[in-house]
């Protein structure tokens, strides 16, 4: 914990520092050499490191180093797949050329002349986190547990954490893209329990955004707000009611009613799925969708957000993709082979874990964008229904968008108002119905800066998600009494 990981300038004299257009180049022409029609390299240096204090204490201190290169070859439907963790000459053509080998045809093609993307830069850090010492991140772990222990004496545990990551990538493609990025990462987190007469509840708050520390200095997000905020909501919901059962109206909260959003909606809108036929979006280009209320984007340019990117990891830009247009679909998130399926143009949302797994369409920041109704009319037009601030959590079947989502906090609203907090609130539905059953948008949106993490054919990456307050006609409502 005493030895710092390195300035940001430090962070740059890496082992991708040798890495060149004239290695590149040999390399993609050893990928090539056995009759692959396309090749991409993709070379990812990784440095990171977390903190958590447990009960005042720090309880666990790790480091991440991860570097290595992934190869990808591409014939027809077929495609060569292969990795290294050692970037010596000799391995990186063996690793080249195995990734080719699935490719075997008597005809070769040479790949382009490379030349560099101009991207846009999201999210300037001026110095990475990484480069500060390790009792200044303490310092934010105790600032937090402080707040939340001192929010209410039934505040009878608290662990706080702090992840941090710096991570850089090159993508070299056989039809001449040069591609990098750098892209920092800060995680933080409290987790506060609240006991009073035998009775636990727990409540969570944090964020995660590309910044270096000055994160802490912006308004809102200071350790003891997160530290307050994860205290309020346990205490809130030491007593709440045992959720109503049953079909009724639902106001969906601004910021984190977006991953209802995400994976409801937005999974069956990534082209591989629709390529397959596995989506329920499937051949539903230009057709209505949804409420004519609901405008669906996926933007990887908002500034500093946890799911924006500069680059993908095909080496395309990043960039603000229209998915749903007043009700009527427009778009898929498409990677380079579903691209080509499709006839389309690669939309930027070719993403990995790391240069150990292959790309996949994936989305970045998707957002149901905002609307013309006031929040408080919104909630005054439910005579009886749910108001869904925090999800815990769900699961969907992508083929036909059903979905349950548990809510963490949540409130019953009686005659237009909020009342009593409610533990035990399931939201059951099907992700396409409920689009169609939006009724009213707020004009309050709001991108959350939770810490979501996607996962999807065992690959997890950083994502962002966000609403406005939105009403729901009609959801089902798995809870423990009849409303």
């Amino acid at each position: 914990m005493s030895r710092a990981l390195g300035s940001a300038s430090r962070l740059a004299a890496n082992p991708l520092a040798g890495i060149d257009t004239a290695v590149a180049e040999q390399l993609l022409g050893e990928a090539l050499a056995s009759g692959g029609q396309y090749a991409d390299l993709y070379f990812e240096f990784r440095r990171g490191a977390d903190f958590v204090m447990e009960e005042g204490q720090v309880r666990s201190v790790g480091r991440v180093l991860l570097v290595g290169l992934g190869v990808r070859v591409l014939r027809g439907d077929a495609t060569g797949y292969a990795y290294t963790e050692e970037l010596s000459s000799a391995r990186m053509r063996e690793v080249a050329r195995t990734a080719g080998q699935i490719a075997a045809a008597d005809r070769t093609v040479a790949p382009a002349a490379l030349s560099s993307l101009r991207g846009s830069d999201t999210y300037p850090v001026s110095e990475s986190s990484l480069a500060q010492p390790g009792p200044d991140k303490v310092a934010l772990l105790r600032r937090a547990d402080a707040a939340a222990r001192g929010f209410d004496a039934r505040i009878v545990r608290v662990e706080v954490s702090l992840a941090e990551e710096w991570r850089e990538i090159l993508v070299f493609t056989s039809d001449g893209r040069l591609a990098q990025d750098r892209q920092p990462m800060l995680r933080f987190g409290v987790h506060a329990v609240a006991e009073e007469t035998g009775r636990r509840q727990g409540g969570r708050s944090g964020t995660a955004l590309r910044r270096g520390l000055e994160l802490f200095a912006l308004p809102g997000h200071a350790p003891e707000e997160h530290g307050r905020e994860a205290a309020r909501i346990a205490i809130a919901m030491l007593h709440a009611q045992e959720a109503p059962a049953g079909s009724m109206p639902v106001v969906l909260g601004p910021g984190e009613s977006g991953i209802l959003l995400h994976e409801a909606v937005g999974h069956g809108l990534e082209a591989d799925f629709n390529r397959k036929k596995t989506s329920n979006y499937t051949d539903q280009i230009g057709k209505s969708v949804a409420s004519q209320l609901c405008t669906v984007v996926d933007d990887a340019t908002v500034g500093h957000a946890r799911g924006s990117i500069n680059v993908d990891d095909e080496g395309n830009p990043g960039q603000r993709n229209l998915l749903i247009e007043n009700g009527v679909l427009r778009g898929y998130l498409q990677d380079r082979i579903s691209a080509r399926h499709f006839h389309a143009e690669a939309t930027g949302n070719g993403r990995r874990e790391s240069f150990r797994c292959q790309p996949l369409p994936r989305m970045t920041n998707t957002m149901l964008l905002g609307g013309q109704d006031d929040p408080e009319d919104i909630v005054r037009s439910v005579q009886r229904g749910i108001y869904a601030k925090h999800f815990s959590g769900g699961q969907v079947n992508i083929c036909n968008g059903d979905f349950v989502f548990a809510l963490s906090e949540s409130y019953l609203i009686e005659d237009g108002m909020l009342t009593a907090p409610l533990r035990g609130v399931n939201l059951i539905g099907n992700g396409p119905e409920v689009l169609r059953q939006v009724t009213m948008v707020g004009h309050d949106f709001k991108l959350s800066e939770g810490t979501w993490t996607c996962g999807k054919d065992g690959q997890s990456v950083p994502v962002g998600v966000g609403t406005p307050t939105v009403k729901i006609a009609r959801i089902t409502v798995g809870g423990t009494r009849t409303p």
